[in-house]
């Protein structure tokens, strides 16, 4: 099964971070991401970019308009995803912890979000 991991982060609490935090902090990512890799059950990986340069597409009156962006207004925002696939839902919990977000997330107020997926490719 594919499961889709939603990496959350909290914008203010992290600017509130002073620069040497924030490189320590970061400096501790690749171990943990080179970690998930090394499962061999890792199928994407990926940051999200700067929040300024998201746009949001919806559907009004039949035509479709473009508003800066995430979509949904709150305190937490998506900072990365990953895919990964797993023999069980307990070994997609295990490798979905050693995700940055789910071992240093505290001081940043980070957190992962695991979501089984329904996944097919298309031809």
């Amino acid at each position: 099964m594919k499961y889709l991991g939603l990496a959350y982060f909290t914008p203010e609490k992290f600017a509130a971070m002073t620069p040497e935090e924030v490189k320590s902090l970061v400096s501790q990512c690749p171990a943990l991401d080179e970690k998930m890799r090394a499962t061999g059950k890792l199928l994407v990986s990926a940051s999200l970019g700067d929040l300024d340069t998201w746009k949001t597409l919806r559907t009004r009156s039949g035509k479709t308009l473009v508003t800066d962006g995430p979509y949904t207004e709150s305190k937490e925002v998506v900072g990365g995803l990953f895919i990964i696939e797993a023999d069980s839902h307990e070994e997609a919990l295990r490798i979905a912890a050693m995700h940055p977000a789910a071992t240093l997330g505290e001081q940043g107020e980070w957190a992962v979000e695991l979501i089984p997926l329904d996944f097919y490719l298309a031809p």
